[in-house]
């Protein structure tokens, strides 16, 4: 275990040149940094402000939002895999997998505000009675502007309730340690009814990352959604956690998301909207674009009353 700054330094450039995603990027990084501590750069710096050096430093040469040097929690560091396993399941499970709120909005307008994204053998529960109290609706709005990822097994889940049947592939994440590439297609069976034939409009912002992009992106690419509001942070690299000593651990992304649609990814670039508007905007111009469906769409006198009082309602601006 490495025991000073330069021990910590060799240490994590040795897992990010064996488990980086990219292996000539790695190289390159690791050249750049040991070049910038043989010049002094790191020394003197505390354990923290060398964890934010260096993760600057390895931005500058890769680009990566997933890739970042951290200081290790003193109680993680004292606690083993499965028990820090089985606290974040806690903490997920506690956080209702992720949903903050479910809403049948006037106009019958479904209304999802997804914070993370659970794994679907925990979440796919929670996952399945969010969309029956949204299934009769007559459009869907998924609200990401505050979701920082999660699982791609539970984007995979939240996302086959819009597309048919298991017919439709929707992501590959290319892993470089085995060289395998593993596909996600839609699911045959859910529990529940499927969202079909109906508007989906998902709200991004800045903040919205990683499993969060992953759900904008794959509708994106396959035509079954708008997204509305700002560009996404863009982290696409699935992320494995190693520690450096007591003190530090790296993050390192050692897989990469690959759409059948597009043949890339949006790391680095983030997810870009349908229609740009500020992220304090996009629920209500969502809000209006969906109502304004259910007005040109016909349905029962009660619905098309609601729709009418709530988009009067609504700022000028707004759809």
């Amino acid at each position: 275990m490495p025991t000073g700054p330069t021990d910590v330094i060799e240490e994590a450039l040795a897992v990010l040149c064996a488990r980086y995603v990219f292996p000539d990027k790695a190289v390159k990084a690791a050249e750049a940094i040991r070049a910038r501590r043989d010049a002094g750069v790191y020394r003197d710096l505390s354990v923290a402000a060398l964890a934010v050096q260096l993760t600057a430093d390895l931005f500058e040469s890769c680009a990566d939002r997933h890739l970042r040097i951290r200081v290790r929690d003193a109680e993680a560091a004292e606690t083993t895999e499965a028990d820090l396993a089985a606290a974040r399941r806690e903490q997920v499970r506690l956080a209702n997998h992720g949903i903050s709120r479910v809403e049948r909005l006037d106009g019958n307008i479904g209304y999802l505000d997804l914070r993370l994204i659970p794994d679907a053998g925990t979440g796919g529960r929670a996952i399945a009675a969010a969309m029956e109290l949204v299934a009769q609706t007559h459009a869907l709005i998924v609200d990401l502007r505050r979701n920082r990822g999660g699982s791609p097994n539970g984007v995979i889940f939240w996302t086959s309730y819009l597309f048919p049947d298991d017919q439709t592939l929707l992501n590959s994440i290319h892993d470089r340690e085995t060289g395998e590439t593993r596909q996600y297609w839609s699911l045959a069976y859910l529990p529940g009814e499927r969202y079909l034939d109906r508007p989906v409009l998902v709200l991004t912002s800045g903040a919205t990352f990683s499993g969060g992009e992953e759900f904008c992106y794959n509708l994106k690419a396959r035509g079954r959604a708008t997204l509305i509001g700002e560009t996404t942070r863009g982290g696409a690299h699935p992320t494995r956690v190693v520690p450096l000593g007591p003190t530090l651990e790296i993050a390192v992304p050692d897989a990469r998301s690959v759409n059948p649609v597009t043949g890339t990814n949006w790391e680095g670039t983030g997810v870009e909207p349908d229609v740009a508007v500020p992220a304090e905007q996009a629920y209500e111009v969502a809000y209006g674009r969906a109502l304004r469906h259910v007005l040109t769409t016909g349905t029962s006198a009660g619905v098309l009353a609601e729709a009418r009082a709530a988009l009067a309602a609504l700022p000028d601006a707004a759809g």
